[in-house]
């Protein structure tokens, strides 16, 4: 291809590495008000599904979500587990990214206990696996359906003792109201502030276990100025147990992480004055200018 046609446009991005992350954004498993809600969505608005747990077609969906990162290599790659502070999403986050079985002989904790909600799911052990942290920000689209409110969580520590529960505010669910639920504008402004939080994390490359609205309103902020193709992928619904990796770019400088792959170069020090320094020093003065207007 000419040179001419590649120089043409410039509709690419180039950040800095250690202004970016990458994101594995994943929606819970089944959960039992999903089945109800397809079939009659007043469902939603019953008592019945508080907090639902999976179902065994859920846990299911868990396990085969569970050996794809393992074949890809995502497994190895997250350093840090994210959920929202639901069962069927903690159950699915430490299903997913867990260490596997817990036995009693285990020097961790498990991340989940037996028959943890509904069912008779097995242990799964917090052993070789990274920290889990719940997060009320990235719950699901609040009030009015009962399925959406959250238990006590003094319940849920013996019940998830792996799950890091430290940002809950409070012990009762305070958020969810039974007579209001939560508008669009509300849920896209959670959102953001949570990709705001995750960018001042750490670590580099992040789970999180969240739900289908909240998934649909936080990345609706985002592809408006992609390609349609981008946009229509990223601003796609979720299906249950679906798994999708982004790269998030803090354009804004919001985080303080330090770049950890770069190189200051001159070591040891010599003469190294570009021959285009004249070039160089007006692209260093606009950058000040630009900064500072």
């Amino acid at each position: 291809m000419e040179l001419s046609v590649m120089a043409g446009t410039l509709d690419t991005g180039l950040y800095p590495l250690h202004h970016c992350k990458t994101l594995h954004l994943v929606r819970h498993g089944q959960g039992y008000h999903n089945v109800a809600g397809e079939k009659d969505h007043d469902a939603y608005m019953s008592y019945e599904f508080f907090d639902t747990s999976l179902t065994p077609l859920g846990w299911c969906q868990v396990d085969n979500l569970r050996k794809h990162i393992r074949k890809t290599g995502i497994a190895s790659r997250i350093e840090l587990v994210v959920t929202s502070p639901l069962m069927r999403t903690m159950q699915t986050a430490v299903g997913v990214f867990g260490g596997g079985g817990y036995i009693d002989s285990d020097a961790s904790p498990p991340l989940m206990v037996t028959s943890a909600g509904k069912g008779d799911h097995a242990a799964i052990t917090s052993a070789n696996c990274p920290p889990f942290i719940a997060n009320e920000w990235c719950r699901e689209q609040m009030g009015l359906h009962p399925c959406d409110k959250r238990k006590n969580i003094d319940e849920y520590r013996p019940l998830f003792p792996g799950i890091d529960f430290s940002l809950i505010e409070t012990n009762e669910d305070l958020l969810w109201k039974p007579d209001a639920r939560e508008t669009r504008i509300e849920i896209a402004a959670r959102g953001r502030a949570f990709m705001n939080w995750l960018l001042t994390r750490k670590e580099k490359e992040i789970a999180v276990v969240s739900h289908s609205s909240f998934l649909i309103h936080t990345l609706g902020l985002f592809g408006n100025d992609c390609h349609s193709l981008l946009r229509k992928e990223i601003h796609k619904a979720y299906a249950n147990c679906e798994l999708r990796s982004f790269v998030i770019v803090d354009r804004c400088a919001i985080g303080t992480n330090l770049p950890l792959t770069n190189f200051s170069g001159g070591i040891p020090r010599g003469p190294d004055v570009p021959s285009d320094y004249e070039d160089v020093k007006s692209l260093d003065t606009r950058d000040k200018t630009s900064t500072t207007s």
